[in-house]
């Protein structure tokens, strides 16, 4: 993942059908907020928290130094969201995703006014090698993509309701957690829960990559961009829990889907000096731009190692794209309480 044209990032946008019976639609995380669902942690898992190293000296300079971190005890949702879980708050709030809505031109002066219609940042395979600094040779806008047309207008979920919902912005996901009663969680809880007890270990299963031949998670198999072998079974985005639980019984924390934290991001000094090949830069305003985490099924050896737990990524707020999804926490009483 890199950061994507300027324009293409910057163009978010909306329009569409109002959802949801006699509701207008709600185009703020505020107001998706009313009459929230009341949060059911029986569906959840509950990680008792402790002391953990936290990031990795062995990989990428920004998830250096590892360090001693700790967190407290906390529900969190086994699975990334999915379209059919993000479908029923839509159905339930009337919500217009940030890919649905119509941007004001004023704010965005530098975009390109063709860029200025709904859509949202898609992963276009191309024919060939392309140099691996050139991200625009992989992303494009394209108009009428969102969560429901992941890919453009022409195409649907309608065979994967049960796939990580994909093309929700920061404001979306924080959205969606108001309205289940639940928050977003901190880089720090994340990454706690997709280590599973595993300090240290490099990803969330331990230290082999595919342990007795067996595929872990959804990532890249082949040379990145254009040729995906899909030996793990998938080549986009996979059913949610199609590969084995951690140790703290967590699907999908390691690939498929980038998911979002409540975490603004920070580069650590000792890495400000130069970014890696696919590290977003840090912004200087910690209000444009959250950490995410996980890496994804578009993360590959030749290129962007980063389905490990340590791994992170900085997002700006009005992004959305094909491969970062999210899920939810609960910081409530623990079992017995």
């Amino acid at each position: 993942m890199s950061d994507l044209n300027a324009d293409t990032t910057r163009a978010r946008s909306a329009a569409g059908e109002t959802r949801g019976e006699d509701l207008s639609p709600l185009r703020g995380g505020a107001e998706a907020g009313r009459a929230p669902v009341v949060a059911n942690r029986e569906s959840m898992v509950w990680i008792p928290g402790g002391d953990f190293i936290m990031g990795s000296n062995k990989f990428y300079r920004e998830e250096r130094p590892a360090r001693p971190a700790s967190v407290g005890g906390f529900w969190i949702d086994p699975r990334p969201v999915t379209n059919a879980d993000f479908a029923a708050f839509v159905r339930a709030t009337g919500y217009l995703t940030t890919s649905e809505r119509a941007p004001d031109p004023a704010a965005y002066p530098d975009a390109d006014p063709l860029l200025l219609v709904p859509g949202s940042a898609v992963f276009t395979k191309p024919p060939g090698p392309v140099g691996l600094r050139d991200h625009q040779a992989w992303w494009a806008y394209v108009p009428g993509a969102n969560w429901q047309h992941p890919e453009g207008p022409d195409s649907n979920i309608d065979d994967r309701a049960d796939h990580p919902v994909v093309h929700v912005s920061f404001e979306d996901v924080s959205a969606y957690a108001a309205w289940a009663g639940k928050a977003l969680p901190t880089e720090a809880e994340w990454e706690f829960a997709a280590r599973g007890g595993l300090d240290d270990a490099t990803y969330a299963w331990g230290e082999e990559f595919a342990p007795d031949g067996q595929a872990m998670a959804n990532t890249w198999q082949g040379r990145f961009p254009f040729e995906n072998l899909a030996e793990d079974g998938y080549e986009g985005t996979s059913p949610a829990g199609a590969f084995p639980a951690n140790p703290f019984g967590l699907y999908d924390m390691i690939g498929n889907v980038w998911e979002w934290t409540a975490t603004a991001y920070d580069l650590p000094r000792a890495t400000a000096d130069k970014p890696s090949c696919c590290q977003s830069k840090a912004s200087v305003d910690h209000a444009v731009a959250r950490v995410v985490k996980g890496g994804s099924h578009l993360c590959a050896p030749n290129y962007c190692l980063r389905y490990r737990p340590a791994a992170r990524q900085s997002q700006s707020l009005d992004t959305a794209t094909t491969h970062i999804g999210f899920r939810c926490v609960l910081r409530s009483s623990a079992p017995g309480h």
